[in-house]
């Protein structure tokens, strides 16, 4: 069975740092495009970033600079390094994989990150 487990959520000062991991199982990790959507209170999900299985990597406009993603396809892990955050980065984030050539998809059930004073 296909599964996303995100962890490293939590409460955050602005300015501050958080890492947010994945572990994916059920599926031929190097066949999926690997990424991370948040959604905020009211506002639509939006992706953050994404890493094909070769490494090019995209970012939201918002996040760019500041946020890394990562994927080891030996261990079936994605990563997203959260640097310099802002209130505005307050979300539930998922992790998501996107099967290359069908499209199919695949969510995480989610893990909050919260910037606040």
């Amino acid at each position: 069975q296909e599964q996303l487990v995100e962890s490293g959520g939590g409460l955050v000062q602005p300015g501050g740092s958080l890492r947010l991991s994945c572990a994916v199982s059920g599926l031929t990790f190097s066949l999926y495009v690997m990424g991370w959507y948040r959604q905020a209170p009211a506002k639509q999900r939006e992706l953050v970033a994404s890493i094909t299985r070769g490494g090019t990597t995209n970012f939201a406009d918002s996040v760019n600079g500041r946020f890394t993603i990562s994927r080891d396809n030996a261990k079936n892990t994605v990563a997203l390094e959260m640097n310099n955050l802002k209130p505005e980065d307050t979300a539930v984030y998922y992790c998501h994989a996107r099967r290359i050539i069908t499209n199919l998809e695949y969510w995480g059930q989610g893990t909050q990150v919260t910037v606040s004073s």
